[in-house]
């Protein structure tokens, strides 16, 4: 293209500062490095984490940054080494790399990657970005920073998909449905025939939802507070739906005299400490599993030890356990072959500029997902 080797100047939205709206902003993209892919992001959605990091992860040292880690895009131009991806390529940018050759992406067990751009398990955006706006450095969120016209991504944190992929809905899948789906089908290991609760009926819980279904389960339990979720979850397999709001009793007390004594399998998708204990206690002693798929780091989660003691699982999952540049094509082929659902999670279709907009709807919740055009294809 005529931009290779070239900086590239475009839009992006700019997160200057905490808890303050993004700013549109003309920012210099650097051409990549070796073993960089610089990517036209077309689309892109709007994740929880997002608001996370710019609402509530307390972490001062994270702006000026671009966030945005639900994306996909056409490769502009490559980085000396690369030999994986062309220019126009479909692709996906990836929140967990997978090098395919450290200890953790040899080991089938697991999807970490020793190579990632992850400083830390608190540590979110990347210091040596390809970015720079109004002569100052601006950090990458997540190693992918989709909030931007154009981006520069290591090729281990990149995905490959089929061209007749539409990017205006596979976006989704580099993150949210991933996520919750393989949290449901990789990590807990939904059997057929047994019983699910799934708590938090966002993106990510409605996924989670599909997960239950496409694995065989018989009873698939949605939970939240906010009752206009209901049809939603049915849409996505739930068979029962429960508001703890309309019950005294607590929740897990609750599951557990619906279901003669607690769930086979749950999964908290809410990102709240107290959720997942409450999750817990909802599985049935002996053999329940219950799956923490919601993120955050601000407080510690508990239980009485008897709760484990008494045979249940508890486990963690990050991006629903997929090695990403193996699992996300797999999931973008399951959306073409229409097993896996996606255009049922969009509620909104709206611009790059209209980001604020769609970041309020979503602290509302007013929204499942809102998709955001960014570049024209």
């Amino acid at each position: 293209m005529a931009t290779a080797g070239k900086v590239i100047k475009c839009k992006a939205a700019v997160a200057w500062e905490p808890n303050k709206p993004l700013v549109m902003e003309e920012i210099e993209v650097a051409p990549p490095e070796a073993n960089e892919v610089r990517i036209k992001i077309v689309a892109t959605g709007i994740c929880h984490t997002d608001l996370y990091h710019l609402y509530e992860g307390m972490d001062e040292g994270g702006f000026p940054a671009v966030l945005g880690h639900e994306g996909a895009g056409i490769v502009e131009s490559v980085g000396p080494g690369v030999i994986e991806f062309q220019p126009g390529d479909k692709v996906i940018p990836l929140i967990i790399p997978q090098c395919r050759e450290c200890r953790f992406c040899k080991n089938p067990n697991g999807n970490q990657c020793e190579k990632g751009w992850d400083g830390g398990d608190d540590v979110k955006v990347l210091a040596d970005s390809r970015f720079t706006c109004k002569g100052k450095k601006v950090l990458q969120f997540m190693g992918t920073s989709t909030f931007s016209e154009y981006t520069v991504v290591n090729q281990m944190a990149v995905a490959k998909i089929d061209p007749a992929a539409p990017l205006d809905k596979v976006c989704l899948l580099g993150c949210g449905i991933s996520t919750g789906y393989g949290a449901a089908v990789n990590t807990a290991k939904v059997e057929p025939g047994s019983t699910c609760a799934v708590f938090g009926l966002g993106a990510v819980g409605l996924a989670a939802i599909m997960g239950c279904k496409a694995a065989g389960a018989k009873r698939i339990i949605a939970v939240d507070i906010n009752p206009e979720k209901s049809e939603k979850a049915k849409v996505f397999g739930a068979t029962d739906f429960v508001n703890p709001k309309d019950h005294s009793k607590p929740i897990s007390q609750v599951l557990s005299e619906m279901t003669d004594g607690g769930v086979d399998f749950s999964l908290e998708c809410v990102g709240n400490v107290g959720v997942m204990r409450s999750a817990l206690e909802s599985c049935v002693r002996g053999w329940g599993v219950s799956v923490l798929v919601g993120w955050t780091d601000l407080y510690d989660v508990a239980t009485r030890p008897l709760q484990l003691i008494a045979g249940r699982t508890w486990k963690g999952s990050l991006f629903g356990g997929f090695k990403s540049k193996d699992g996300v094509p797999q999931m973008v082929k399951g959306y073409l072959d229409k097993k896996v659902k996606v255009d049922e999670f969009i509620t909104h279709n709206m611009t790059l500029d209209q980001v604020n907009d769609a970041i309020e709807l979503m602290k509302q919740g007013k929204c499942i997902r809102s998709v955001l055009s960014v570049s024209p294809q």
